[in-house]
């Protein structure tokens, strides 16, 4: 699941993590609104008063609760701080949204790709584009390319790794449901099954207690996680997708949604103008100090 600007305060942490961890084939995203369509009629399936809305003239967009820097800044996702509120804001932009009628639904990480109707228009919340995932919901192109990353306490026996190898025999720590899990399996592939916890914190915990030798989370959240969340830790390394093809983090939308092309176009605009570079530079760490883990 899981996700500052505190990254920027502490200087270590400035400018882009890039590619890779389990998003391993080509995913069909549906795109009825732009897709297909062209010129004026692409535009008129998505002006404002075009969109088919949750709630008449609102956005509503969902996210978990607690919404975890640096993906969001204090737990507040219409304050437009931190990279996914940004992006949430930005895109409603290129809607035709107002902030003020963007609204926000807290959706708990998992239940945002189970199947079913949703309470929300798109949420955005670290959910990795999948082909499992995709059978049963909607997927906007990716906003976000990332890698996993190893954390663990200095001196621990990981600390000084400098290969998946190594990491074979270590107790490790991850959340339920999240590609970081699939990453344990199908790439470090331990020796024992990894300890694997409801919410990302509990698994932040564990590493703080010694209960695990290290956790696997996105790379930018393991930037936040050594910086701000357990004193004495440190980014063992990255690491990307057994498949090597990259794994990204995308909108998710009801399945058949007729938003799914009018948000793919916002962030086709957003890419083109150079503002989701922009939005990402300022909120979200440099893969520096990060080294990769063959």
């Amino acid at each position: 699941m899981v996700r500052s600007s505190t990254l920027l305060a502490l200087g270590a942490l400035t400018a882009a993590a890039v590619a890779c961890a389990p998003a391993s084939e080509t995913v069909t995203q549906a795109s009825p609104a732009a897709s297909g369509t062209s010129g004026a009629s692409a535009a008129d399936a998505c002006a404002k008063d075009k969109l088919a809305l949750k709630t008449p003239g609102k956005l509503t967009i969902g996210t978990d609760k607690p919404a975890y820097e640096p993906w969001f800044k204090d737990d507040d996702p219409a304050n437009g701080k931190g990279f996914e509120s940004a992006v949430a804001y930005a895109v409603a932009g290129r809607l035709g949204f107002a902030p003020a009628d963007v609204t926000w639904a807290t959706v708990k990480f998992d239940s945002a790709f189970a199947p079913g109707a949703k309470q929300f228009d798109f949420d955005l919340n670290q959910v990795s584009v999948t082909p499992d995932r995709a059978k049963v919901v909607d997927f906007s192109k990716g906003y976000y390319t990332v890698k996993q990353a190893v954390v663990a306490l200095d001196g621990s026996k990981v600390a000084s790794a400098t290969d998946l190898a190594t990491l074979k025999d270590a107790k490790i720590g991850v959340q339920v449901g999240t590609t970081s899990l699939q990453a344990v399996k199908d790439v470090i592939k331990p020796t024992a099954e990894p300890n694997v916890y409801n919410e990302q914190i509990d698994a932040i915990n564990a590493l703080k207690n010694k209960q695990v030798d290290a956790i696997v989370v996105d790379l930018p959240t393991a930037f936040y996680v050594t910086a701000a969340q357990v004193e004495n830790s440190k980014i063992v390394g990255q690491f990307g997708t057994a498949s090597g093809e990259p794994e990204v983090f995308g909108a998710v939308f009801e399945k058949g949604s007729p938003l799914v092309g009018c948000v793919n176009k916002a962030i086709d605009e957003l890419t083109a103008s150079g503002e989701l570079a922009k939005i990402e530079t300022e909120w979200l760490g440099s893969a520096a100090g990060a080294p990769e883990l063959k």
